[in-house]
């Protein structure tokens, strides 16, 4: 697909993605050498437009199968599933004192993740074409 196919199928997206998108055509993704050097020079809220996404910070797992990331959705459910169980089974366990916390401490780290990594995950598959099950491809 050349510069043009990519700027004319961009048309139905709205101004915030079409600039996430550019900037990650240009500089690629987060663990790229180049985007970090380019995404510091950004002002904060263009560094938190590009690096974040915050409908998926409170809607997460909706936000995702909305967006058509099922995949990465469904991997990141199965792993949040897995990190309950063996809280639960560790807090039985042990009669942790401090599980309210912990727990809440858990959750804000998983919204953070949806938050962080949707952008891009959607750049993947809306300009890329790539639909994987891997939700840290690209971190």
């Amino acid at each position: 697909m050349n510069t043009t196919d990519q700027v004319q199928s961009r048309d139905g997206y709205s101004e915030k993605w079409q600039q996430r998108f550019a900037f990650f055509d240009e500089h690629g993704g987060p663990n790229s050498p180049t985007f970090k050097p380019a995404w510091l020079k950004l002002p904060l809220r263009q560094r938190i437009k590009i690096n974040a996404n915050i409908i998926a910070f409170f809607f997460g797992p909706i936000y995702l199968f909305v967006l058509g990331l099922w995949k990465k959705n469904l991997t990141l459910i199965g792993l949040l599933l897995a990190v309950s169980v063996v809280a639960e089974i560790f807090y039985s366990a042990t009669g942790f004192a401090y599980a309210k916390q912990l727990d809440l401490a858990i959750g804000i780290a998983i919204n953070a993740f949806y938050a962080r990594t949707t952008n891009f995950a959607y750049y993947l598959k809306e300009v890329k074409g790539e639909q994987g099950w891997n939700p840290f491809k690209g971190c």
